[in-house]
C-alpha cells in the first residue's frame, strides 16, 4: 500500500510538472514565516547554519528555519530584501518532497518560505 501511494504521488507530480509550473530542487534555507525569513537575511554574513540557529533560537523553536534539500512549486515573489552588499528575493514554495539518504521522499504538501540571490547591476 505504501508503494502503491508513493507511485500515485510521483505520476500525479510528474503529470503536473507537464503544465505551466515546474517542479524544482534545491538546497537552501526555508522557513516558516516570511518574518523569519526576513531575520533569517538580516542575521546571515555567509553562514547559513548561523543565521539559521540565530532565528530559531529567538523564536524559541529549534524548527522554526532549517537548511534543508527540498523539492518544490515556486510560489510568488513576496519581497526583496537587502544586505550591505546582496539582494535577496523571498519566496514562497510549496514543498512536496524532501531529499533524504535513500532518495528523495514526496511529504504532504506544505506551505514555507525561501530565498534567492538577486544580480544587481550598479546604476
Amino acid at each position: 500500500m505504501k508503494l502503491a501511494l508513493q507511485l500515485a504521488l510521483a505520476f500525479l507530480l510528474f503529470s503536473l510538472s507537464a503544465r505551466a509550473q515546474e517542479f524544482e530542487q534545491g538546497t537552501g534555507a526555508v522557513c516558516d514565516t516570511q518574518k523569519q525569513m526576513e531575520r533569517y537575511v538580516a542575521l546571515f554574513d555567509g553562514d547559513a547554519e548561523a543565521a539559521i540557529d540565530a532565528v530559531n533560537a529567538e523564536e524559541h523553536d529549534p524548527t522554526a528555519c532549517a537548511l534543508a534539500t527540498v523539492t518544490y512549486l515556486r510560489g510568488p515573489q513576496l519581497e526583496t530584501v537587502r544586505t550591505k552588499d546582496t539582494a535577496f528575493e523571498i519566496v514562497r514554495i510549496l514543498v512536496v518532497g524532501v531529499s533524504t539518504p535513500q532518495g528523495v521522499r514526496p511529504v504532504k504538501p506544505a506551505a514555507f518560505f525561501t530565498v534567492f540571490g538577486v544580480l544587481e547591476y550598479p546604476a
